[in-house]
């Protein structure tokens, strides 16, 4: 059952980079700049990534209106409900994509997160068990992209 649905996800995957592809060639797609069209490309990649791990994403770029920032990719994997950040990267040369989450960006997390959680339906049980990921994702000229998951990348605390 995993390689029809992994089968199925690559076919999807296939077909949006192609319909992205034909849109950039007939000229619909608005002029952005690279860094946020490679972005884009890494939040697509890591979607399929983790979907592929057996993730359930209920979220993407997720953010609440008022509040200034969003969260990447919101996930379930299992009972855990993991607040996601992608970085993308077309080079390993200056720092490590993970290193551009820094601490202003842990805290819009943080934020975000807890705002998501106050909107949850209420129930019985106790608040969910969360986590912080990271993924990082490294389009480099003439290499496959890579693609890792840090899990529990970071806490709720700056202790952590």
């Amino acid at each position: 059952m995993q390689t029809v649905r992994n089968l199925r996800l690559g076919a999807l995957e296939r077909c949006l980079a192609g319909l992205d592809w034909l849109a950039l060639r007939r000229g619909n797609v608005p002029k952005r700049a690279a860094h946020l069209l490679a972005g884009e490309r890494g939040e697509e990649a890591a979607f399929f990534f983790l979907r592929r791990k057996g993730f359930t994403v209920v979220a993407r770029r997720w953010n609440d209106g008022p509040l200034p920032g969003d969260v990447d990719l919101i996930a379930w994997q299992g009972d855990v409900l993991c607040f996601i950040e992608v970085k993308t990267r077309s080079s390993k040369e200056v720092a490590t994509a993970s290193a551009a989450v820094d601490r202003h960006k842990r805290q819009t997390l943080r934020r975000l997160a807890r705002q998501y959680l106050r909107q949850l339906p209420e129930s019985e049980e106790a608040e969910p068990q969360t986590r912080f990921d990271i993924v990082t994702v490294y389009e480099l000229p003439g290499k496959a992209r890579e693609i890792q998951l840090i899990p529990g990348a970071f806490g709720w605390s700056e202790r952590n």
